[in-house]
């Protein structure tokens, strides 16, 4: 089976506040030949885990890429990358991949109101600029 899955099966599958739920998310990832797993996916596993279960940069990247690297799991894996470089310097993994996405579809600069944001970027060679206020 191939599937694509949501938001809440990464997340029980990494906070096992579920044991019912949980235990099906470890069947589903033996099982399914192949799981896409969406940038938007992504994104909002970051935001739950680290807003409601109070997980670090640290701890989301490391769930991140254990679950990226799971034979059977596809996603874009250069936007991934791009998230945790982000995500790794403190930042939002959200920025990074919007960042990369946006040079992919053919944007030149991410720009944005979030100084921090900016500042990791261009930090990392990225073009960014902050937008100010008209």
């Amino acid at each position: 089976m191939k599937v694509t899955a949501d938001t809440n099966i990464l997340v029980r599958g990494v906070v096992r506040d579920d044991a019912k739920q949980a235990a099906a998310v470890d069947r589903l990832l033996r099982q399914a030949t192949l799981i896409a797993v969406s940038l938007p996916c992504l994104c909002e596993f970051v935001w739950v885990l680290r807003r409601t279960y109070g997980l670090t940069n640290e701890d989301c990247a490391a769930a991140i890429r254990a679950l990226v690297d799971t034979g059977n799991v596809v996603t874009n894996r250069p936007a991934v990358d791009a998230g945790l470089a982000v995500l790794d310097t403190g930042g939002d993994f959200a920025d990074g991949v919007m960042a990369h996405e946006g040079k992919w579809l053919g944007g030149e600069v991410f720009v944005s109101f979030d100084r921090k944001a900016v500042k990791r970027l261009t930090d990392q060679g990225e073009a960014a600029k902050l937008l100010g206020n008209p």
